[in-house]
């Protein structure tokens, strides 16, 4: 990413930077108007880097000449003000002149050769990053929204500046969104909530996390905003002399134990407050741990000795207590946390980290950028450079299996989530999911081959369903199979980005394979009826490529591939297809097969096995599903019905509803049969009338379990039930011999007044 390292020219300590005028606490809250202002900010620089942020401003001030923001300030402010925030972090030259120059390309027509040829390959990248495509068509805003967000996304998992300059860019437009229209006001500052906020969350950005938060609540709720500011404008008063009393209590305690430490006030901002009040639907004055304390110390173990003292200055509440410096977060946020009963009996929350900690929480990522390296000399924040560098990787892993833009953006927002759990395997590796998360996800987080082939798992050393959500602290050991896969049921309950796209690829690619094999043997089934044979797919037979290249252009895909995939779905009819192949093949110079044509047009009677019918044995899930009006099972007289996009649609022969889409439909209408081995069990609808009384729920399960049948589903209805009642079971058996043993079994009940199976 060509980061620059600055540890020559800057003292090794938190502390010294500090001392030396660099508030690691806080970006500006004022940002430069001109070069003269932004230059007084680059002293980190070289003159020749100088130089060049220079004439990257003389290029970006020409390009938006002329152009005003809406309040009425020369556009070129803006830029100025974003690279005033980029110093801030000490980003290096490329990453400051890419901030002059991040809305030339979008909005001045300035190509990406141009600034290649004029400030080099580097920093063209990351300008190129920053631009959304508003010059391409989109068939709505969302979908135009997430197309730009998944381009910088992807730009920023190659290069992190990406994003830090995106989030210095939104900073600034949310502090100056004033003269903005409402609506767009309203929009921005949503966008800014769901995904700008929580990136810079996730990528340890904490002061940028919290003033974004702030800013986008004070434009979507400005009277609660208002409201809020009072009351804790009115509470910061009131609470001053306590806070005062608990200040000066900890810092005298901590010189009689002679231990160098630096306090300072914390206050929760308005938004986190108020969302505390709307998680627990509670007042203002519920709101008890409003004002906390930091304690900085110099050395990790002066961490545990400052949380001795307070303990023994105050009491603990119990069950508040977190150790962040064992099990850092997800952002490699290091920290302790303690709550402790003040003198007043008001809830008193302290954290203890120290230097390089305080500078990884406030700046996260952007930290690499001001230091490398601690008093000691130790890499600073390398947990937050390694785990913001993973969920950067997982971003890439969901890019190369989700080609749907607002699919992609979904992903990325659940994995945004900033609460998490934290796992062990049965290593003692530690895993950072978020809240909700499942062994699914456990499994998708170490491996996508262990997510795909898992079949159980055991948290704790106790065998637990898949869709169970854990806990902190839990210890979880998945079990896989060879042949497993992954099930669409999974969906409902994994909860991270990555393993739901993983999950979704297998599936699609499954269903895509099943497809393809269901529209090749259905257009080969097709032609025969011609008395032609289909053509070897081999490529190296350039005679068959050719002819199934033009095949797949007059049909409007692109290869046979997809050709066969449209077939199998049902979104191009076999027989048409085939009758333009068997044209093309003719025209080519073959000829019909006189024993083919025979065979295949006999096969077309009803009272006849078709040759190259489609046989059924339960393994095609994604593209051949079995009607649920009929549920046929096998035994029942079939037939086959290809659905526009859903695949082939299997009824009974009888079924009323499938005779209706004959009617309607005849030519997708294809002659199946039941294979002669199975490979699952299929359900069925039977309605069972039993007498009222204790006991009957148990007996009917008895009677099934007792043909070695399976109840899927049970349903009583809504009425209240007198002296019987009826059931309707969903029963998962075999075949029609194994339906009848089951109902045989059910009749000698002693409840069961009647059963028959259910038809439309």
């Amino acid at each position: 990413m060509g980061i620059r390292s600055f540890a020559a020219e800057l003292l090794p300590s938190a502390l010294n930077l500090r001392l030396r005028g660099l508030d690691v606490d806080a970006l500006p809250a004022t940002s430069p108007t001109s070069f003269a202002e932004l230059s007084e900010r680059l002293g980190y620089l070289s003159k020749a880097e100088v130089k060049q942020v220079r004439e990257a401003f003389k290029f970006a001030d020409e390009a938006h000449l002329g152009q005003f923001r809406a309040s009425g300030e020369p556009y070129i402010t803006h830029p100025v003000a974003v690279a005033g925030l980029c110093a801030a972090w000490r980003m290096d030259v490329q990453a400051i002149m890419a901030a002059l120059m991040h809305d030339a390309m979008e909005d001045c027509g300035i190509t990406k050769p141009e600034l290649i040829e004029r400030f080099g390959a580097p920093t063209a990248d990351l300008v190129d990053g920053l631009t959304k495509l508003d010059k391409l068509q989109f068939s709505t805003r969302e979908e135009g929204q997430a197309e730009s967000f998944r381009k910088m996304l992807l730009a920023m998992s190659r290069d992190v500046r990406v994003i830090l300059v995106k989030l210095a860019d939104r900073l600034h437009n949310m502090r100056t969104m004033d003269a903005m229209l409402p609506a767009k006001r309203q929009r921005i500052a949503r966008e800014t909530l769901d995904i700008y906020a929580p990136i810079a969350h996730r990528l340890g950005l904490n002061q940028v996390y919290r003033e974004l938060q702030d800013l986008g609540f004070k434009l979507i709720h400005p009277w609660r905003h208002v409201v809020l500011s009072k009351a804790l404008e009115k509470a910061r008063g009131n609470r001053r002399d306590i806070v005062d009393r608990v200040r000066k209590e900890v810092e005298k305690a901590f010189a009689a134990a002679k231990l160098k430490v630096e306090v300072s006030g914390r206050e929760k901002t308005t938004y986190s407050i108020y969302r505390k009040m709307r998680e627990k639907h509670d007042g203002f004055a519920s709101v008890n741990d409003i004002f906390g304390f930091r304690i900085i110390v110099q050395e990790l173990r002066d961490c545990y000795w400052a949380l001795g003292v307070l303990h023994q200055l105050y009491k603990p509440m119990p069950g508040r207590f977190k150790d962040y410096i064992a099990i850092p977060k997800a952002n490699g946020y290091q920290s302790l946390h303690t709550t402790l009963v003040s003198p007043l009996g008001t809830a008193v929350e302290f954290q203890m980290r120290t230097e390089a900690m305080h500078a990884v929480a406030e700046k996260g990522i952007a930290a690499h950028w001001m230091y490398k390296t601690d008093a000691k000399g130790r890499a600073l924040g390398s947990d937050a450079q390694k785990l913001g560098t993973l969920w950067l990787q997982s971003l890439i892993d969901i890019q190369d299996e989700t080609r749907d833009s607002n699919e992609f953006l979904e992903h990325v927002k659940i994995d945004l989530t900033p609460e998490a759990v934290y796992v062990f395997t049965p290593k003692s590796k530690i895993l950072a999911l978020p809240w909700g998360a499942t062994p699914i996800d456990f499994a998708y987080a170490i491996h996508s081959d262990v997510g795909d082939h898992t079949v159980a798992a055991k948290v704790n050393g106790d065998a637990v369903p898949l869709r169970t959500p854990l806990n902190s602290g839990d210890v979880v050991e998945v079990i896989t199979a060879p042949g497993a896969k992954p099930n669409p049921s999974w969906l409902n309950s994994v909860r991270t980005g990555r393993a739901r796209s993983k999950i979704r690829h297998y599936l699609k690619t499954m269903e895509a394979e099943e497809s393809r094999a269901l529209g090749e043997q259905m257009l080969a089934q097709a032609l025969r009826a011609e008395g032609l044979q289909l053509p070897s797919a081999d490529p190296s037979e350039t005679a068959a490529a050719a002819l199934w290249q033009q095949l797949a252009r007059i049909s409007g895909t692109r290869g046979r591939g997809d050709l066969l995939i449209d077939i199998g779905l049902g979104r191009k009819v076999a027989v048409i297809v085939a009758k333009r192949l068997a044209q093309m093949m003719v025209e080519h110079g073959t000829r019909p097969d006189a024993v083919a044509l025979t065979l295949g047009r006999f096969g077309t009677d009803d009272s006849t096995p078709m040759q190259g019918a489609v046989f059924i044995d339960g393994s095609h899930d994604t593209t051949m599903n079995l009607a649920t009006c009929c549920r046929p099972i096998p035994g029942d007289g079939i037939v086959g019905y290809l659905g526009r996009g859903e695949g082939l649609v299997i009824h009974t022969a009888e079924c009323r509803v499938g005779r209706k889409l004959h009617d309607r439909d005849s030519e997708r209408w294809l002659h199946v049969e039941w294979a002669e081995e199975l490979v699952r069990t299929f359900e069925t609808a039977v309605m069972v009338q039993v007498a009222n009384g204790k006991g009957v729920l148990a007996q009917v399960a008895q009677a099934v379990a007792q043909a070695e049948a399976d109840i899927t589903h049970l349903d009583m209805g809504e009425e209240r039930a007198t002296d019987s009642a009826d059931l309707r079971l969903l029963l998962s058996v075999r075949d029609r011999v194994h339906l009848a043993d089951v109902m045989r079994s059910l009749r000698r009940a002693h409840a069961v007044m009647k059963v028959w199976r259910v038809k439309p």
